[in-house]
């Protein structure tokens, strides 16, 4: 059995579950909610006693086995997402490049002959700190890592002078130059 999918998925006070035919919806006590559909050959059950969720494959073929903690792990994310949430922080770099949030689209000053204007979608959170952090929040995984990566690819760092828009975590391996000589 797989060691992701067999363990349990436990559901804190205040989160609601809901499971119905193959989807699975989770509310959080703020109102944040998400849903899932699941293959037909995963079952989900919500043990309300012990206040946990636990997935279960039909058989035990390679697909299956796939399918068994993949759904696991996207359970888990939700019910996460939902209670705390999912933060990415992106860092730029260089001289004169700067972001600003102008309402719902955030605007961004990055060497290019014009400026770069990303509007901001349904259910995430972008903040502006000090013109060159941005912080992408939100309840979705998926969602916060797919906006703060469209964000990265207007200007990925690069490695001579490391200008750039890269991940607060992400090392950017730096390159020697031309040598004059």
């Amino acid at each position: 059995m797989s060691r992701i999918g067999r363990s349990p998925i436990k559901v804190p006070e205040g989160v609601s579950v809901r499971i119905e035919g193959g989807e699975v919806e989770i509310a959080g006590a703020d109102g944040k909610k998400l849903s899932q559909t699941v293959n037909s050959r995963i079952k989900v059950e919500f043990l309300d006693r012990d206040r946990t969720i636990v997935v279960k494959r039909s058989s035990d073929s390679k697909r299956d086995r796939a399918l068994h903690g993949t759904y696991r792990s996207l359970i888990a994310n939700m019910v996460e997402g939902v209670t705390k949430g999912y933060e990415k922080v992106l860092l730029i770099s260089g001289v004169g490049y700067r972001a600003k949030l102008e309402g719902n689209v955030l605007d961004l000053t990055i060497g290019k002959s014009h400026p770069v204007r990303f509007p901001v979608p349904d259910g995430i959170e972008i903040t502006v700190g000090r013109g060159t952090t941005i912080n992408v929040k939100g309840c979705d995984k998926q969602k916060v890592g797919a906006v703060a990566a469209s964000i990265r690819a207007f200007y990925p760092p690069e490695p001579y002078v490391g200008k750039g828009i890269r991940y607060s975590d992400e090392h950017v391996r730096r390159k020697a130059g031309k040598t004059v000589g």
